[in-house]
């Protein structure tokens, strides 16, 4: 499928049973469920999908179900998020095989790469698949900048198409948009950044939140598209206090709580995460309820 790079892509969850097994069923269930709700396309095995929790053959039969419930309806992109780069050609190779419609792509975990390194493992997967692919850029979480300069290397990388854009300062939207133009398609990739990405020429959205609330994820995206601002602001201001949770490092924990009081999926993690407790997860839980109780009014689907 050819992935329009627009719209709502959430970053599913990888549901886990009582034993710490991978729930393949209720994985796929969980993404029936959003493509239901209208999201644009999914993410998996993305940070919200525990891709580095995950033994390889886990990630095998995650993306391998996943792909065989959306069957064709959206695009399904896979996070590449690994410790060296020969680990990581090998996990989008096989992801092409497994029929990934794409890749997001991530700086070596653990390693802090100088520039130089970072524009030579992304060079490395970009070379050794068809795919295309979108760059992950979250700073704050794995302590490596993509700097404009690092994508200025990377321009004449065919399949290098995308940049989720994670960095908490706005900023860098127009700085890249300023650098590279329509080269680089952007997406918004930190939840509570997300409308201020789309004013900035971000043309869509990577969520961890929608898994809890997807259709006024969507609605959100739709109402900025067709120019219904104020519609737009309602929601986003109605959903900021779920959004800053994805800043957060108990990011995983909270949106599957989220997702288990909404009624679609289990709030169980694969450790070293375990289960908010006490305060927090009260706290998250009230949040959620709040959130469910104001939630505004959608726009009615035109009919067919």
């Amino acid at each position: 499928m050819s992935i329009g790079w627009k719209g709502v892509f959430p970053a599913v969850t990888t549901q886990v049973r009582e034993d710490m097994s991978i729930d393949i069923a209720d994985t796929q269930r969980v993404v029936d469920d959003l493509i239901r709700d209208g999201v644009t396309g999914v993410i998996a095995l993305g940070t919200v999908g525990e891709n580095n929790s995950l033994e390889y053959d886990e990630k095998v039969d995650v993306l391998s179900g996943i792909v065989e419930a959306v069957a064709g309806r959206v695009p399904v992109v896979t996070g590449v998020s690994e410790y060296d780069t020969r680990r990581a050609v090998r996990w989008a190779q096989t992801a092409e095989k497994i029929g990934a419609d794409g890749l997001m792509l991530l700086p070596p975990m653990v390693y802090v790469p100088q520039s130089h390194e970072l524009v030579a493992h992304f060079k490395g997967v970009a070379n050794a698949t068809g795919l295309p692919i979108m760059l992950y850029n979250n700073p704050p979480a794995y302590r490596t900048s993509i700097t404009t300069e690092v994508l200025a290397e990377l321009v004449d990388v065919e399949n290098i198409v995308a940049v989720k854009e994670s960095a908490p300062d706005s900023r860098r939207f127009t700085d890249v948009k300023n650098a590279f133009g329509d080269r680089f398609t952007l997406f918004a990739g930190l939840d509570d950044v997300a409308l201020e990405g789309l004013y900035l020429g971000a043309q869509g959205w990577v969520s961890g939140l929608t898994n809890a609330f997807p259709k006024e994820s969507v609605e959100l995206v739709k109402a900025f598209e067709r120019g219904d601002h104020a519609k737009a602001l309602e929601i986003y201001r109605w959903f900021m206090p779920l959004l800053h949770l994805d800043a957060e490092h108990d990011l995983v924990q909270s949106i599957k709580l989220a997702e288990q009081v909404m009624g679609r999926g289990s709030e169980r993690v694969l450790p070293p995460r375990q289960p908010l407790i006490g305060a927090r997860r009260a706290e998250i839980i009230a949040m959620v309820e709040k959130a469910a109780e104001t939630r505004p009014a959608l726009a009615e689907p035109a009919l067919a």
